[in-house]
């Protein structure tokens, strides 16, 4: 590590947890193909709390967990056991039951119909089912107010009960695709996502610190989320953790990670599906995971429906985006020096990560702290990959 890059990210990290409008605490890393670049902690695992954020904190992931999920479900393509367009009623017979929600009547009652088309795992990875989340959508967060539908953050399978927003396949809408795909990979898996995650990502990348239920040492290591208020002040919130032992393991949301971990994650994806301990997927499947699957379809802003969850957000407003699987792929060069066809994505708590395979750069920066798309953590976080760019490629798309 060049002591004056290292240096520099270490001000930045600073900088982020210092003053009024700041982050509790942040873990940040920079991984090339063959290891780590950068790596540097800064702040509070816990707001006005002693235990300083370390390197080796321990993060909810929230919506970094779709690519490790995506993962699962491209292990079982390879091995021939999933067809990406057979129905997936064919796997898991209750997605069947899903109807179309076509309004609602004067009382309140949602109108019901059957889909004209079957839902497909494609559709989940790519995020075209027709499902979606309370706290981006009205009609959802109608459901949850009006009818008890119950938050997708419970880990039940009444959460996963929603109706359907659209006919399957004819648009982009972000939603609980991935926490599907999951219950797809058990199926055929003939056991819990945990554990095939256990044996066919973690264990050949080396991921000793990932898992949905966290064992003693990472409840120890947890960083506490935050909930930012309107004066732009911070609370924590200490007992804010994913259900322990749910009902089903969320593959959209669910994981509990560090930094270096999923850095490892990222490496893989780097090079072709070949990781740090073993290979994970063969270099064919990247490249074809890597592709915007939406054709001729974009995807669309987040509204903010519940501002205390999410700020509206749009990584790169202006810029066309697509999706890969399971990925957000940016389809022209970024202003932080990312070029076209990089994947990325991000987690409820302002964690965001990138993965360039033109360059062999990727990132994390991970925070706690509540709602998505705080204005001042996602442009630490973009100060943080524009400096990475800056350093690494002369802070040209090259």
């Amino acid at each position: 590590m060049n002591p004056s890059f290292t240096s520099s990210l270490n001000h930045l990290l600073d900088a982020a947890t210092a003053g009024q409008q700041r982050v509790p605490g942040v873990v940040a890393a920079i991984t090339g193909r063959d290891g780590l670049v950068y790596e540097g902690a800064s702040g509070q695992r816990t707001h006005g709390q002693a235990g300083e954020m370390t390197t080796d904190s321990v993060f909810a992931l929230f919506s970094a967990s779709k690519a490790i999920t995506g993962t699962a479900v491209l292990q079982l393509v390879e091995d021939g056991r999933l067809d990406l367009d057979a129905p997936v009623r064919d796997y898991v017979p209750m997605i069947g039951e899903l109807q179309v929600l076509d309004g609602f009547d004067t009382d309140g009652t949602p109108r019901l119909r059957a889909p004209k088309k079957h839902i497909t795992t494609r559709m989940l990875l790519l995020h075209t089912a027709g499902l979606g989340y309370e706290f981006f959508n009205e009609n959802y967060n109608r459901l949850a107010k009006e009818q008890g539908q119950p938050s997708i953050i419970s880990g039940s399978m009444a959460a996963l009960k929603t109706p359907l927003l659209f006919e399957p396949g004819e648009q982009w809408e972000y939603g609980s695709n991935m926490d599907w795909a999951g219950l797809v990979v058990e199926a055929i898996a003939g056991k819990g996502l945990d554990k095939v995650m256990q044996q066919h990502i973690f264990e050949p990348l080396g991921m000793t610190n990932t898992a949905f239920t966290m064992t003693p040492s990472m409840l120890q290591r947890r960083a506490s989320i935050h909930q930012r208020q309107e004066d732009g002040s911070l609370t924590s919130l200490e007992d804010f953790i994913l259900p322990q032992d749910p009902e089903v393991h969320m593959g959209g949301h669910g994981l509990y990670s560090t930094v270096r971990d999923y850095c490892q994650f990222i490496r893989a994806w780097l090079n072709d599906g070949q990781g740090d301990h073993g290979r994970i997927l063969k270099p064919e499947t990247i490249r074809f995971a890597e592709k915007n699957g939406l054709e001729n379809l974009k995807i669309k802003a987040l509204p903010s429906i519940n501002p205390s969850m999410s700020k509206p957000m749009e990584f790169f407003p202006g810029m066309p985006k697509s999706w890969a699987m399971s990925f957000m792929v940016n389809d022209q060069d970024a202003p932080t020096g990312r070029p076209a066809g990089s994947l990325a994505w991000a987690g409820m708590a302002n964690l965001f990560y990138w993965i360039d395979r033109k360059n062999g750069i990727g990132g994390v920066w991970a925070t706690q702290t509540l709602p998505f798309a705080d204005p001042f953590s996602i442009n630490a976080y973009l100060d943080f990959e524009t400096a990475a760019y800056r350093y690494l490629t002369g802070g040209a798309n090259n």
